[in-house]
């Protein structure tokens, strides 16, 4: 019967929407509408299942997960404002700036420490554009791998804790913040690790795509030198502790660790000279913008749920899926490369709440690990960042980039470093133990 199709047709407009640029939230809520409208003229869809609505959206206000958001993005939002990443790009620079393939090092340091400070890509990406690339092109660095380690290492943001897609997945599969942050550790320190072996690689095999620094621009050494990355490195190290440290230690809530993080953040900027109340009024507004696109996705996607529900669409996905072959297997292939395809097209939030609800009554009937999905999720969607041609930080690049770095330029910087994120991904997969570790010592 072409009632039966109705669940998935809607599935497919909401997806068609989305990828033409109209707004998430309200494409959620057009769509869930007009099928809904649909079904009850069919007389397949009973608008009790909308009654439902009001409850739901007030359960959204009272989700004291989702509280954490706006504490994690104005954290992150003041350490921007306070300067701290062109301090860590200019010490680490000088740090490693000596050996081949130095600055590409120090691009993936910063990168990671931002990550655990900020959790903001766009951010990372732009600044790190803004300050190296100039200075790795002025002193011979290859455009590709210039550009790729750049836009790669930007997107550490989103599986570094304390990442603002841990905090939405962690809500969507309904487990804790705390052990998803644990289990996304190693993973994360895993594929800067990776981006650092790949680079030095690179600069041993090839010197003349990633030369050193000359050791006259290195004007800094010794004591002063070690003197300089306790001053820089101490504070953000110090705020990464207190926050994660809080969490993973049963001392705080996400929610609290994040009122920490913020307080901390402010402190930062002070002691640098840079808290200013035009400053805090930027980021509130930041915050507060970014907050309630969060909340009217959630109440988009709260009425296309319900709907798509009422249309017997989750049964469609949940017979598809469970009657692969292959079982939990065939399942975690097809969900990953359903997530990773999407990704080329739609933002996080989009795959976090349209796509994510649909796959966790399936992971949870084959029996599979949430808080390890939620790992795998998470690795997934940087991955799938990085993707050419819709890849969100290949555009956040090319905004800032100097103009003779080239589309061409970036799509090929980037490849290597996708293949590196899949390949920890493999690993994941097959070693959870690598997500499973830190949380189980938790316990």
């Amino acid at each position: 019967m072409i009632t039966d199709w109705l669940g998935p047709a809607m599935f497919a407009g909401a997806l068609a929407l989305l990828s033409l640029g109209y707004p998430v939230a309200f494409s959620l809520g057009g769509v869930a509408i007009l099928f809904g409208i649909i079904g009850v003229a069919l007389g397949v869809f009973d608008p009790i299942f909308l009654t439902a609505m009001p409850q739901r959206i007030f359960g959204i206000m009272n989700n004291f997960t989702l509280l954490a958001i706006p504490y994690f993005i104005f954290m992150g939002g003041m350490l921007e404002k306070s300067g701290i990443a062109e301090d860590l790009l200019e010490t680490m620079g000088a740090l490693f700036g000596r050996i081949r393939g130095g600055l590409a090092v120090a691009v993936v340091v910063v990168g990671a420490l931002l990550a655990a400070t900020t959790g903001v890509v766009a951010a990372t990406v732009v600044t790190m554009g803004l300050i190296s690339l100039p200075t790795m092109l002025r002193y011979g660095y290859n455009k590709d791998l210039a550009s790729g380690v750049i836009a790669a290492s930007g997107t550490l943001g989103q599986i570094i804790p304390p990442s603002i897609v841990l905090v939405v997945l962690a809500d969507q599969l309904g487990i804790s913040v705390g052990d998803l942050f644990l289990g996304s550790v190693i993973p994360g320190l895993m594929m800067a690790g990776a981006f650092v072996v790949h680079v030095l690689a690179i600069a041993f095999i090839r010197p003349d795509l990633a030369p050193a620094l000359p050791a006259e621009l290195i004007d800094i050494r010794g004591q002063a030198l070690f003197t300089k990355i306790v001053k820089v490195m101490v504070p953000p190290l110090a705020l990464i502790l207190l926050v994660l440290g809080s969490i993973f230690f049963g001392v705080a809530t996400p929610t609290e660790a994040g009122a920490l993080g913020c307080g901390g953040a402010m402190l930062l900027a002070a002691f640098k000279g840079q808290l200013k109340l035009s400053g805090v009024r930027a980021v509130c507004d930041q915050t507060l913008r970014t907050t309630s696109m969060v909340i009217f996705i959630l109440i988009g996607s709260t009425a296309f749920s319900l709907v798509f529900r009422g249309l017997r669409g989750d049964r469609f996905i949940a017979d598809v899926l469970t009657s692969l072959p292959g079982g939990d297997i065939g399942f975690l292939i097809v969900s990953m490369a359903t997530i990773f395809l999407l990704g080329f097209f739609i933002d996080f939030f989009e795959i976090a709440f349209i796509v994510v609800p649909l796959f966790v009554p399936i992971a949870q009937q084959l029996g599979i690990d949430l808080v390890w999905y939620g790992v795998i999720i998470g690795a997934n969607m940087q991955t799938s960042f990085l993707t050419p041609p819709f890849g969100f930080a290949l555009f956040y690049l090319r905004g800032v980039a100097p103009k003779e770095i080239t589309t061409g330029n970036l799509y090929r910087g980037v490849v290597p470093f996708i293949l590196l994120q899949l390949l920890v991904l493999v690993a994941i997969i097959t070693f959870p133990q690598l997500v499973s570790w830190l949380p189980s010592l938790s316990q």
